[in-house]
């Protein structure tokens, strides 16, 4: 484990979240996330978390298998066409992850997930935290319309409101 990762995830308050992503972002996310999910079948869930959970950290537990646990805990996986895609942002370390249910990842893989995440990294490390996010956002939802083309009316099955923890 590393004493300097450690040290930023118990000193930096969670609070701290707030100021890459105040109500005003969080609102515009939610309104992508909606208007998104009408352009395909898919279902995005996005969760921002400042500081990870201290048995994780002591652990060395890696950001990745945050996000699965998350998708998990939080039932991506369970919508009715394996059509959710979890979006982690994990802003202390400036890492992302994206976890995409089998039927979605199946026609995307995982090189695609994984050129979103690095972007969106670049755009943090940089302090551009809207326009990642929003680019990031677009460029899933042509992916998502060209693979998944939203067929008659698309359920709302997962919040659009990003999950702040």
């Amino acid at each position: 484990m590393q004493l300097k990762r450690l040290f930023r995830h118990l000193i930096l308050p969670h609070w701290w979240v707030l100021r890459a992503f105040p109500p005003q972002l969080l609102r515009r996310v939610e309104e992508a996330v909606a208007a998104s999910e009408s352009a395909h079948g898919g279902e995005l869930r996005v969760v921002v978390e400042a500081n990870l959970p201290l048995p994780d950290l002591l652990q060395g537990r890696p950001t990745r298998a945050r996000a699965i646990e998350l998708f998990s805990q939080l039932h991506v996986w369970d919508t009715e066409q394996n059509s959710g895609v979890l979006i982690y942002l994990q802003l202390i370390d400036r890492r992302v992850e994206i976890v995409a249910d089998r039927g979605i990842d199946a026609k995307l893989g995982q090189a695609f997930w994984d050129g979103v995440c690095r972007r969106m990294e670049a755009a943090f490390r940089a302090g551009d935290f809207e326009d990642g996010m929003l680019w990031a956002l677009g460029t899933i939802t042509r992916a998502l319309h060209e693979q998944f083309a939203a067929v008659g009316g698309n359920p709302d099955e997962l919040p659009n409101a990003p999950l702040v923890l």
